[in-house]
């Protein structure tokens, strides 16, 4: 799917010459630009506006140095980032990602995606996205908190309620989201809801945890259902074994599928009787463990190294829950010679283009990330409302909020495809929709 209109084959080769060694952000521009050609044919007022120069670009990349001590007394370094991409609708929102694989190229294309991914919520929320090279795998809990508070000391300068509220993200769950509110609460002294994703006893949501992974489900079910099908009875694969992946099984089982598979970055189980999700809950969420462990509670269980090969599963439904470009063009075609019929995506950007190029040709039902995968921050906005008021709502109350907005999302894709000829074609209608509301903002306000 190559970029056809002339305008926007020049802006992308600026793009590429601009962020060169950066190809995640040109992988997530190029995927958003090759949809809006009919937009900037219909639109010609954004483009003279120059609005798709300026939402390509950052507002503003604060890269810094974050020291901490381990355990054995000895000075560590590492990296950390945030990216405030875009400010027209909201405060920047977006996650904060603790890995080894972060760079720049990654937290900028994250924040880009969560542009659009925030536009579609409904919510007053900006893009941006943030977070360090350091691995928390393997610390103890005194230096997770040594590392979480040297990171915050410099955070707090660039962050706020009104301004940038950042989240959890891989890596950075309740008790690193806490650690980091303590102290930016101890330097600013002020007990402000400037971060999401915390604790329940402090300004946290209910069904934050459950939110990204039931998202997923309510999302795709509506999809299903413009297409006269359901959940029910279908076999599901998934991908990962976090949050997200642990509550779009649980989604898509009470949905009455059957999840059959799920992973983490050593490998994955296969269970042909459906997994057992207890179990899985017990072994990531209590014991912290590898998701071999299945196989000690469930010795009939398969369970096979490496990660890709749990795309050569059959299944009706495809559920990527665990990181960037994990599907890739030839596991794309074995989901498809394997009768799958749907692929919606609980991580972000977890198909390459050469996959999605596999789904579009072959007319999978596909939901791509920026909206499928919403739910985490349309309940990380709830969290913010909730704070704000200072309220807190049932659990019932924020998942029929989030069952409501997942639902709206659908329509805005759906709507937008249609609007815009291209049916069906969600990943054009989730970066149109997206992209207009974003874009309207920015015209609106100057060139700022």
């Amino acid at each position: 799917m190559a970029i056809k209109n002339a305008y926007l084959k020049e802006l992308l080769a600026r793009v590429e010459k601009r962020n060169q060694g950066e190809p995640e952000f040109i992988q997530a521009v190029t995927e958003v630009l090759m949809t809006l050609e009919p937009v900037v044919e219909k639109r010609p007022d954004l483009v003279e506006a120059g609005v798709l120069e300026r939402i390509v670009e950052p507002e503003r990349q604060i890269i810094f140095r974050v020291p901490w001590v381990d355990d054995r007394g000895n000075v560590q370094v590492n990296r950390g980032f945030r990216v405030q991409f875009n400010s027209a609708i909201g405060p920047y929102k977006g996650g904060l990602r603790l890995h080894p694989s972060v760079n720049l190229s990654i937290i900028k294309f994250l924040g880009f995606e969560q542009i659009f991914k925030n536009s579609l919520t409904t919510l007053p929320m900006g893009g941006g996205k943030g977070g360090s090279d350091f691995d928390p795998k393997g610390k103890s809990d005194g230096e997770i908190m040594r590392f979480c508070q040297s990171f915050m000391t410099e955070l707090s300068r660039h962050i706020g309620a009104d301004c940038d509220v950042p989240a959890g993200d891989i890596g950075t769950g309740a008790r690193e989201i806490g650690y980091m509110f303590g102290q930016y609460k101890r330097l600013r002294n002020e007990f402000t809801g400037v971060l999401t994703g915390k604790g329940l006893t402090y300004g946290g949501s209910l069904a934050r945890t459950e939110a990204t992974g039931f998202g997923l489900c309510y999302f795709t079910e509506e999809m299903l259902k413009a297409n006269g099908t359901s959940f029910k009875g279908k076999t599901v694969v998934i991908s990962g074994s976090g949050n997200v992946a642990i509550y779009a099984a649980q989604k898509a089982t009470e949905f009455g599928a059957k999840v059959v598979t799920m992973s983490d970055s050593n490998g994955y189980i296969y269970d042909a009787n459906g997994i057992d999700l207890a179990c899985v809950k017990q072994i990531k969420e209590v014991e912290r463990k590898r998701i071999k462990e299945y196989l000690v509670y469930h010795p009939e269980a398969k369970y096979a190294e490496g990660c890709k090969g749990v795309w050569t599963v059959k299944c009706d439904i495809a559920l990527p829950c665990a990181t960037q470009n994990e599907i890739d063009g030839e596991s794309a075609k074995i989901l498809v010679k394997n009768g799958c019929k749907v692929v919606s995506e609980g991580a972000n950007m977890p198909s390459t283009p050469e996959a999605i190029e596999v789904y579009l040709e072959n007319k999978l039902l596909y939901g791509p990330a920026k909206a499928a995968n919403a739910g985490g921050v349309a309940t990380s906005g709830l969290e913010m409302s909730q704070n704000s008021q200072r309220l807190s709502w049932t659990f019932e109350e924020v998942d029929e909020k989030l069952h409501g907005i997942m639902k709206s999302i659908f329509k805005a894709c759906d709507d937008a495809a249609k609007t815009y000829g291209m049916e069906g074609n969600y990943m054009a209608g989730a970066n149109i929709a997206g992209f207009l509301k974003v874009a309207e903002a920015m015209k609106a306000q100057g060139c700022v």
